[in-house]
């Protein structure tokens, strides 16, 4: 309790440029500790590339866990048509997915980091212009009625600068484990690529293949049947 009475105190010192910077600062550590958290758990327990050939030889379905390599070869397992040109194509959808979730909330996180040291400038702007309007009014002789434009303009950007030096370093790193993956994901994608068009197809893969072929002989007869009708009506009509 004793914390919350000082924090608030030191809230209301800053004014009410201090709502919005607090604001800033819980947004900012959220996705913070959130995208190290996600960023981590890519990389602890994943599985190997040579695991990643060997289920795509053996045509497994499932697939555990949840590092990087994991997520991507089990959405691509799920939509592996037996077509290795549109497997390909494939690969590349489930690779921009990932790519896409490795660098989400970087952005927001960057914003949010210059953000914090220009809302502090401004508290600082405001409080001067407050101890400025004092001064205009009582002199320099007060120095009580200048100690709240004063107590503004330090603690405003104190707060900032608070906020915005640990966040420009967690995103630094968050943007080096990113960029990383980024690059284990191209890698991958490059090697699974030619064991795709390698292997051979897979007792599932060849039971998509029929009914994408069955699908398409029956399309194929039903454009055969509608046209001799068209053909036929047309003659009869001329």
């Amino acid at each position: 309790m004793e914390v919350l009475r000082r924090t608030i105190e030191y809230l209301q010192q800053g004014g009410w440029i201090m709502v919005p910077l607090a604001a800033a600062s819980l947004v900012l550590w959220t996705l913070i500790l959130e995208r190290l958290s996600f960023l981590r758990g890519l990389r602890c327990g994943d599985i190997t590339i040579d695991e990643v050939i060997a289920l795509l030889r053996r045509g497994a379905v499932c697939v555990e866990g949840d590092g990087l390599r994991a997520r991507l070869i089990r959405n691509f397992l799920a939509r592996r048509s037996g077509f290795p040109q549109l497997d390909l194509d494939i690969l590349r959808q489930c690779a921009m997915r990932e790519r896409s979730e490795l660098g989400r909330s970087l952005a927001v996180i960057g914003i949010l980091v210059s953000v914090a040291p220009l809302l502090g400038l401004l508290g600082t702007v405001l409080g001067m212009i407050e101890t400025f309007q004092v001064i205009s009014l009582f002199g320099t002789g007060n120095a009580n009625a200048m100690a709240g434009g004063i107590s503004v303009a330090l603690i405003t950007t104190e707060a900032g600068l608070l906020v915005a030096v640990p966040g420009l370093l967690l995103s630094g790193v968050l943007l080096q484990r990113s960029s990383r993956l980024t690059t284990q994901l191209e890698e991958d994608v490059m090697i699974i690529s030619r064991v795709v068009r390698r292997s051979p197809s897979t007792p599932t893969d060849r039971r998509r293949s029929r009914n994408a072929c069955v699908d398409e002989r029956e399309e194929g007869l039903l454009i055969g049947e509608i046209t001799p009708v068209g053909v036929y009506i047309e003659s009869e009509a001329s």
